[in-house]
């Protein structure tokens, strides 16, 4: 019986992963830590102030868990930290990496060196450990879509990077975060001789499956709920989580699989979004006014056809993600 890492096990992509793993029968290992409360949550959910169900308790309650499923503590910034996590197993999944961080934190700290240094970890604990046959790496369409000639370029594939100057330029730190960390990720793995497989989704929606919603869901929380003040100015892809856990898998699984793979459904704004949820459900005090920021908004499309190729089922509809979002959320009363 095959044994995988998943790096990250309490966030989005990692949570659904350990889910999916485990229901194919495979004995799964995670990686936690606790981050703590986010202020964002202590704002949207006053309720959760006091909230002491242990953070990981709901890892527990997946079906195969108890029989096949491992925690282990490792931390992103500490050297070494993973060694454990994946020694002996057949295959690592590396998804943790901060989205969204705290405002007025220190950028480099919260997002910038987890991101990179911690990626660097992962990897050359992977590298040392003789049984792991390929790693998958989660990095983002952040890594790919942010260039001053992206529309005329379009629609943007594999072959295509941020440039880290324009990300610079325009304080796109997140992206400039993935974009590195890949670039990165791809020079060790060379050296180390790791079979590397990058997936690089576009934003997650879907139903929540943590206790509390996660850095993405969080900010769509916010906006339909008007509590930021205004929705960002960007023009991006969107995802179902089923589709990104799939795409995952594939890459683990599928032979033939190599190099990156996007896996990204529409591209829209966040004012488009808003108009759409508004039809459906009118009843929120979504946002209302678009922030001012500049180099985020590009029209862009991504190509698919890579991922479509090796065998992923066609991809959820933005109509489809965000109604399951909607009903996951009024269904645990966050909305």
């Amino acid at each position: 019986m095959k044994e995988y890492c998943v790096t990250g096990g309490t966030g989005l992509i990692g949570a659904y992963l350990v889910k999916a793993l485990l229901e194919k029968g495979y004995i799964v290992r995670t990686t936690v830590r606790d981050p703590g409360r986010s202020q964002l949550a202590l704002i949207l959910i006053p309720s959760f102030q006091s909230y002491d169900e242990e953070k990981v308790g709901f890892l527990w309650e997946m079906n195969g868990a108890k029989e096949r499923l491992k925690l282990v503590k490792a931390d992103l910034m500490v050297d070494g930290s993973f060694d454990e996590a994946v020694e002996g197993v057949d295959g690592v999944f590396h998804t943790a990496s901060p989205v969204i961080v705290p405002h007025n934190s220190n950028i480099k700290e919260t997002l910038i060196d987890p991101c990179i240094n911690g990626t660097l970890n992962v990897l050359k604990s992977c590298s040392k450990a003789s049984t792991i046959k390929r790693v998958v790496l989660t990095s983002s369409c952040s890594a790919i879509r942010y260039r001053h000639d992206a529309q005329q370029v379009s629609p943007l594939n594999e072959s295509h990077w941020s440039d880290s100057e324009y990300c610079k330029h325009y304080n796109l730190w997140y992206a400039y975060a993935k974009t590195i960390g890949e670039k990165e990720a791809w020079r060790v793995a060379e050296e180390s001789g790791i079979d590397l497989i990058v997936i690089n989704p576009s934003v997650v929606v879907g139903p929540l499956l943590t206790p509390l919603p996660t850095s993405t869901l969080y900010l769509i929380l916010a906006l339909i709920k008007g509590k930021l003040g205004e929705y960002p100015n960007q023009r991006l892809g969107f995802v179902h989580i089923d589709d990104v856990v799939a795409s995952h898998i594939l890459g683990m699984e599928e032979r033939k699989a190599s190099g990156r793979l996007i896996c990204s459904s529409t591209v829209a704004h966040w004012s488009e979004i808003i108009e759409m949820l508004k039809e459906k459900y009118p009843f929120y005090p979504y946002e209302n006014k678009c922030d001012d920021r500049k180099g985020d908004d590009s029209p862009h499309s991504m190509d698919t056809s890579k991922i479509s190729e090796l065998g992923q089922p066609a991809l959820k509809t933005i109509s489809q993600m965000f109604d399951d979002y909607i009903d996951s959320f009024q269904e645990k009363g966050f909305l």
